[in-house]
């Protein structure tokens, strides 16, 4: 077991003389000592973090918990615990196991963080007898995946998997954002819009899975004057954990791809995806050959681009 946490400097002086016949020879890199204690080797470091490591780490941990409360009250002590954080790994590698081998539907975004381009939100139904086709296919999260990889994958799942897709074109996207109305609320109409849309369809659904972009508060008080799907399981890295939300995520890049290529038709260009410094100097052409109206068509205009790409047209 280990555990560590910082002290405050009356503290340390309280430990220091306390462990003062008890060091060790040999100190660690910027350890003021190292000491043993019974069962638990003791390592406090100049920065004021302390370690314990042995089988009665948290015994000898306690007793130092409890003087640095006693000496400084107010004290914030943020403690890691090695068996702690280890039985929290398990259970949480079971919850992730009982969800990937379940039938669920998973929603997952692409477009948020392009410039160009629309905002696509997809939910996916999987019923757990498609789980090894999908993992035979080598479905998983779209942006681990090149995009001709994609185009080859995707038509391959929609034949098996049902989805309902949501694409927010830049003219919708660009009426909408507002201060009231900022991206995360715009991804929580959308993903709720899609999971409503399942959910009606496939009722019988173990679990329905949202990769976590707001705290689950958060996103339903975006929601608070909307009918809601309640019933969600959000996870981080969701993609990697649930199969639905991966192919959410394959397809949403799949539609994007199909839309951002009739946005370059109609421009007759190539244009950069992401929000890059790239993308400003084509913004900037754009205009300059097309007018600034077009602007609202084809781009994302709450991004910190257009005011860049606006300067750079003063500058010249």
């Amino acid at each position: 077991m280990t555990i560590s946490f910082k002290i405050s400097e009356n503290t340390k002086e309280k430990m220091i003389k306390y462990f003062q016949d008890k060091k060790r020879t040999k100190t660690p890199a910027y350890a003021i000592f190292q000491a043993d204690e019974e069962d638990t080797v003791v390592t406090l470091y100049e920065s004021g973090k302390v370690v314990f490591q042995g089988i009665s780490a948290d015994i000898d941990a306690n007793m130092w918990k409890e003087m640095e409360k006693h000496l400084n009250p107010n004290a914030d002590l943020k403690e890691k615990n090695s068996e702690k954080k280890k039985k929290k790994d398990q259970e949480e590698r079971l919850i992730n196991s009982k969800i990937y081998y379940a039938t669920t539907i998973g929603s997952d975004e692409v477009g948020t963080g392009d410039y160009f381009g629309p905002i696509v939100v997809t939910g996916a139904y999987v019923e757990k007898e498609n789980i090894p086709y999908l993992e035979e296919l080598g479905v998983t999260d779209s942006k681990k995946l090149d995009d001709s990889k994609i185009m080859e994958l995707v038509p391959l799942i929609i034949k098996k998997i049902p989805y309902a897709c949501y694409v927010l074109s830049n003219p919708q996207y660009n009426e909408k954002y507002s201060n009231d109305i900022n991206m995360n609320k715009i991804k929580a109409i959308l993903h709720n819009k899609v999971l409503l849309a399942l959910t009606e369809k496939y009722p019988n659904t173990d679990y329905v899975v949202v990769d976590e972009f707001a705290a689950p508060s958060v996103y339903f008080n975006y929601l608070k004057k909307t009918p809601t799907y309640r019933k969600i399981t959000f996870m981080t890295k969701a993609e990697s954990k649930c199969l639905s939300v991966a192919c959410a995520s394959m397809i949403s890049r799949y539609v994007f791809l199909k839309e951002f290529e009739k946005i370059e038709k109609y421009l007759g260009i190539s244009l950069p995806k992401g929000a890059s410094a790239t993308v400003d100097k084509v913004g900037a052409k754009i205009i300059q050959d097309h007018g600034i109206e077009i602007m609202k068509e084809i781009a994302k205009l709450s991004f910190k681009n257009t005011e860049k790409i606006k300067n750079m047209l003063k500058e010249k």
